[in-house]
Parts: C-alpha cells; structure tokens; sequence
C-alpha cells in the first residue's frame, strides 16, 4: 500500500522506453467512488450490491507484463482494451519511479452492471419495446449474460447473449447467442484469438449458425414478401502479420465459410438444402490512430475514436465444383478502406467497402457503401456532426436489403420500414449542447437541434426520400458500464415516406457516432 500511494505522487522520469516495467499495480473503484453528487443512500446500497471487476481481470487485459520493457503505445493500447471490456466507467493508466524501481498503476472505476432493462422506441408511431435482465460483469469477471425479450412491428423475440473474454487462453473471446421468434428460431457463436492489438502476430477465429428463421421483404412501407431461410453455416478465419509493430501492421488474412442453406416460400414445403464451399485470401495494411474524445456519444467518461487508415483487399472463390449454381458461381473480390484523420478539436473519417461475385457473364451480385463523418468540439460544451453515408446493391440475398429504420442509419422520425430497397442514402447535421455533464452524479443531460435528409429504393422504382428537422433531448446514464444515451426529439417531417402530420415524436436510442 505504502508504494502505491507513493506512486500516485512521483513523477515518470525522461527516457521511460529504456525503463522495465518492475511492478503493475491496480486500483480498482467502486460504482460511486468518489460519491460526488450522487444521493449518498442510493450510493451505499449500489456499491454494497455489486461485485467489484477482478484484479486479475485487469491484468489479464494489460498488453504488458511485469518485467517487460516499458512502451508507451502499448500501455495507450492497453487503455483502449480496457475499455473495450465495457465493464468500466473510466480507466486511467500513469507511471512513477519509487525507491529506483519503476511501475504502471492501472486505475479503473467500475460502472453499474446488473439491471432489470426496460427499452421503449417510438419512431413515427413504429413501437418497439423489450424487458430483461442484463449482466456485464458477472461476478466481477468481465463476462456478460442477457436475457432479452422484444416486441417489435414485425414479431416477438427472446433472445439469450453470453460474452466470455479470455475463455480458456488469455486473448480468447467467445461470442453465443441464441434466439427464439416467433417466426423462427436461430443460433450463432464465434470463438478464437483475433488481432486483439496492432502488434499482434496472428489470429484464429470459428464461427457458425444454425437454424430456421423468416426472412421478410418491404417494399414502400409495406411487407411484400417472406421466405423460410434454413441454415447451417460453418467458418473459420484468422492470419498471420508479415510485419508488426505498436502503429502499423501488414497481415496476410485468409477465410473458409461450408454452408447448407434453402430459402422457401414462408409457409410452402421446405425446398431442399444446398450445399457449397467458399474460400479466399487477401492482405490488410494499417496504421493505428485513436483519439480519446469526450461528451461524443456519452457522459462523464473517456470514449476512443478510431480515426486510423487500413486498405483490405481480398479475394474469395466460389466455383460450380463447390457447390455454388452456375448462374451463382464465380470470383468475389472485396476490398475495404477507412482514411481518418484529427486536429486540435475534432477528426474525420471516411469507410468504404465493396465486394461481389463476377461469372463468366460479367458481375452477378455485389454491394458497395461509403461513409463520411467529421467531428468539431471547437466551441464550448459542444459537439457538432457531420455525417453522409450512401450505398447500393445488386441480387443480394432476400432479407439483406438496405431498411434505413432497422439499422437506425437514416431519418428518425419516419416509421418502420419507411425506405427499404437496393439503393440508400442519408445525411445529417447535429450540433449536441451539454447541459450537466453529471447531474445528481448519476445522469448527463444535452440538446440537439438537428436536420438530415435520406431514403432508400429499389433499382425498379423512382428515389424515394424524405427528411426531418426538430430537437432532442438527450439522457445518458453516467455511472453505468457502457452509458448509451437516449433521445426523446420532436421533429418536423417533409419529402415522402410518411402518413399523418408533419410533427412526430421520437423515443429511441441515440447514433453513436463513432
């Protein structure tokens, strides 16, 4: 104890690369420690109840040992895995020299984990709501469980989630979910080591599906089709880093997917299952980049901005002597970029992405989509946004159809499945006003006023689109683990796309920018 107190108050010395790391110490806080304005019964009875995160945990995450030589990128990167476990409300990571021996104290505080949870969205009259219980840090060991049930305009699902970080090896993480429709039921898992850092020299990931699910089809607001999808999907995927270092990497990627899928009129006889293989390969450079923001997409804490710039180009077979139709079969290149970049008091990046399949008639299938956000907080107490993102899709399988509602990637204040189709676009302006930081010491509360512009069609039809302008209140939860803000906006809508008055209420989640 004695050094750990003494490390709080001595200084790193210069030339710290030549240093070893002698000791790692970790101090772990509480929910409400410090209280701050939090009430103070309201305080007690939640420390009492949760089970602090393990210190083990802790220093299982760390990218360094105790007797490693110290490097600053990856004591950074350590901060960012830390957080990335989602079971903390803040982490600090600084250095000291005591006595001649030199040390890494690790400081964390703990947000509120396990919670009944009630979620409502009201989008233009679409309600969407669920209940369960939910667990980030069972234990204290970094493992999440939830126990979901959603209504939604479309069908009723319970869903059951497990989250395990350094399962059976250190980097390992396994992925499980399981889920039971009302139309269908479906379970997916992945397990492996992935490129968990940029210094990382190889990863190994498996993963599959299996089960039998409705895949519905909108057209203009309107179901229009549905098919029985059955499925079971087997992967594997990983690589390996030709070169390697805390900033940069260049990795050698390779992927296998054995699948046994049908796709049947919803209510027809199942049609039979076929069955193919397909295989490719491809190469990634990158240089990593992460610029810790605040009061971005939540309250009260330290949130990481990947402005970094990768180049994915790969390519994948899917022959007729895998299992593939003729009219399906062929070559799928991919290729991936981000660019991103930051000043003084803000950042941008720009994502793209396309792949296909091309035969021997030219191209079969594909899909390409390109976004663009910047970001100034140049002004006091505010976050002004900017962000466009468009794509556009050619035979792609029933049910992967762009919807601007189901993935919240489009104006808010239209009802499900307003803009559905082959083609989408959207853009949006936001400018976030803090209002307290901490309110109580448990909630942080801001303004947006906002406009945006967007809509989705297929190639058979004329662009439909539509837009909204009005201002919301935003509420984000300051002491729980992750701290997801919700909105509650009014908004003026015009263009298509919408029945009943130009005025709407909006209750949902709010866009995480990042």
């Amino acid at each position: 104890m004695a050094l750990a107190l003494a490390l709080l108050v001595a200084n790193a010395p210069a030339r710290l690369a030549a240093q070893a790391v002698d000791t790692v110490i970790v101090v772990n806080h509480n929910i409400f420690e410090p209280l701050g304005d939090a009430p103070g019964i309201l305080a007690r009875v939640a420390d009492a109840l949760h089970v602090r995160t393990r210190a083990w945990v802790i220093r299982r995450t760390l990218l360094f040992n105790q007797g490693d030589r110290y490097d600053s990128a990856r004591v950074v990167e350590s901060g960012r895995a830390l957080r990335g476990l989602g079971v903390f409300r803040d982490v600090a990571l600084d250095t000291a020299r005591v006595d001649g021996r030199f040390g890494v104290r690790v400081t964390t505080a703990d947000g509120w984990s396990t919670r009944p949870q009630v979620d409502y969205s009201n989008t233009a009259g679409s309600v969407t709501w669920g209940a369960g219980v939910v667990e980030k840090n069972l234990l204290g060991t970094a493992n999440q469980v939830f126990a979901l049930y959603q209504h939604t305009p479309d069908r009723r699902e319970l869903e059951f989630l497990l989250r395990s970080p350094g399962l059976l090896a250190r980097r390992a993480v396994l992925d499980a979910g399981y889920l039971d429709l009302s139309d269908g039921r479906d379970a997916y898992w992945a397990y492996g080591v992935p490129f968990y850092e940029t210094a990382a020299p190889a990863a190994l990931v498996t993963s599959g599906e299996a089960g039998t699910t409705r895949v519905l089809t909108f057209r203009d607001g309107y179901l229009a089709d549905s098919a029985q999808r059955r499925v079971l999907r087997l992967a594997l995927s990983g690589g390996v880093a030709l070169a390697a270092t805390e900033r940069a990497y260049t990795r050698l990627r390779f992927f296998a997917e054995l699948r046994r899928e049908s796709f049947t009129i919803y209510g027809s006889p199942a049609a039979p299952d076929s069955v193919s293989f397909a295989a490719g390969m491809g190469l990634e450079l990158g240089r990593s980049r992460f610029e810790v923001a605040q009061q971005l997409d939540t309250y009260a804490r330290r949130e990481d901005v990947d402005i970094s710039r990768r180049l994915w180009v790969g390519v994948w077979a899917a022959p007729r002597a895998f299992g593939y139709a003729a009219g399906r079969a062929g070559i799928g290149p991919e290729v991936q970029a981000q660019w991103g970049t930051g000043w003084r008091d803000g950042f941008a990046w720009l994502r793209m992405n396309a792949d296909g399949v091309v035969g021997a008639e030219g191209l079969d299938s594909g899909r390409v989509e390109a976004a663009l956000s910047a970001v100034s907080q140049r002004l006091p107490h505010q976050t002004l946004a900017v962000h466009a993102e468009g794509g556009a899709a050619r035979r792609v399988a029933p049910g992967t159809e762009f919807d601007l509602w189901l993935y919240m990637n489009g104006p808010r204040a239209f009802s499900a499945h307003a803009f559905t189709g082959t083609r989408r676009y959207w853009a949006v302006a936001e400018d976030r006003f803090l209002v307290a930081e901490n309110f109580l010491g448990l909630v942080g509360l801001g303004i947006a006023p906002f406009v945006e512009w967007g809509g989705a069609w297929y190639a058979d039809e004329r662009p439909r689109a539509g837009g909204d302008a009005g201002l919301a209140l935003r509420l984000g939860a300051t002491r729980s683990t992750r701290g997801e803000v919700t909105e509650i906006a009014l908004a003026n809508r015009f263009g298509s796309g919408f029945s009943g008055g130009r005025w709407a209420l909006v209750i949902r989640q709010a866009v995480d920018l990042r």
